[in-house]
């Protein structure tokens, strides 16, 4: 596996900070697909025990990042196109249940501050970086399920959110997407906070993810063609 720095103590469990390696090493290609996470290397890796490995282990294949192959073990999880696009047809709908609920349930403050955010795209998502775009599309999911007042489907959004996360890092490092995403989402905020369009928001969420979903199919195999065509 790929080597990783030991992580040094902090206030946060040690379980949590592994993942959140672990995490980072797969969304950032150093962990591909299909390799297998031996123990005793991550031990070594990471400075931590196998307890703490295989509690982190148990949270990432919670989030589909790993797959656990029996009498074989952990592997980072090897993904179809058949099951990328499925991912993303229910997280379209999520989505556009979101917009539409926002629309319909929002408060004028909720509304005043989504509208807000749209004034951030420039700084933070046309001209900012790989973290600035993650943590700008965070911000705008949390107002958006705040807003629509149903903790189920914020709750099943976030799921899939961890889910997908290899997924959207492409979204934020492809410039040539950069602006279509813009776009798509000022038309989310205008259907949802300004005109208050419940029907208007939901088609705007559904686009922008279906888009999305197309990216994340092109993307994940052409990076990852050598190791699907012996899958």
């Amino acid at each position: 596996m790929a080597k990783s720095t030991v992580i040094s103590r902090t206030a946060a469990p040690l379980r949590q900070q592994v993942v959140r390696l672990v995490r980072e090493d797969i969304l950032e290609g150093k962990l591909v697909p299909g390799q297998r996470l031996v123990e005793s290397a991550m031990c070594d890796a990471y400075g931590v025990s196998r307890t703490v490995i295989r509690e982190a282990l148990r949270q990432l294949e919670s989030e589909h990042l790993i797959t656990v192959v029996p009498n074989f073990g952990p592997i980072v999880a090897v993904l179809t196109e058949t099951e990328i696009r499925s991912i993303y047809v229910v997280r379209a709908a999520l989505e556009g249940l979101a917009g539409k609920l926002f629309a319909e349930n929002a408060d004028a403050a909720q509304a005043r501050k989504l509208v807000k955010l749209r004034d951030r795209l420039d700084r933070e998502y046309r001209k900012g970086d790989v973290e600035s775009r993650e943590l700008i599309k965070a911000d705008f999911y949390t107002q958006l399920t705040e807003g629509g007042g149903n903790e189920v489907l914020a709750e099943s959004l976030r799921s899939m959110h961890a889910r997908i996360a290899i997924f959207r890092r492409f979204a934020f490092i492809d410039e040539a997407r950069i602006e279509p995403s813009i776009e798509e989402l000022e038309t989310i905020i205008e259907a949802a906070a300004v005109k208050r369009d419940g029907a208007a928001a939901w088609a705007a969420c559904e686009h922008h993810i279906l888009l999305a979903g197309e990216l994340a199919i092109e993307e994940y195999m052409k990076r990852n063609k050598d190791i699907l065509t012996e899958v």
